[in-house]
């Protein structure tokens, strides 16, 4: 069992930035974030993997980077330019496997708002 707390959520205006921060109970293994917006299907928004390499949803490429602390069991996503499209609940995720995407636990979620 993996327990994921995610933090850093909020409300900010358009164009500006919120730091989210996943901290989990055990070494971090590949880990993602994916949001829900509300009457919207969960996306995968970054990922990254045991050896760091990313990946981004086309929507926040070159506004977001995904990050981590080995050492403090902890996942970062940096939201920079938010947009009021941005607004949704983001959840973390930690997986087994280094496959895109893949989601073996998952945390309860932060929301974020961004006002126009």
């Amino acid at each position: 069992q993996v327990n994921l707390v995610e933090s850093g959520g909020g409300l900010v205006q358009a164009g500006g930035s919120l730091r989210l921060s996943c901290a989990a109970s055990r070494s971090i293994n590949a880990m993602g974030w994916y949001r829900q917006a509300p009457g919207k299907q969960r996306e995968l928004v970054a990922f990254i993997t045991r050896a760091g390499r990313t990946n981004y949803a086309d929507s926040v490429k070159g506004r977001f980077t995904i990050s981590r602390d080995n050492a403090k069991n902890t996942v970062y996503l940096q939201m920079n330019s938010l947009k009021p499209e941005d607004t949704a609940v983001y959840y973390c995720t930690w997986s087994w496997s280094d496959y895109v995407g893949a989601a073996d636990y998952r945390g309860q979620g932060t929301q974020v708002t961004v006002s126009s």
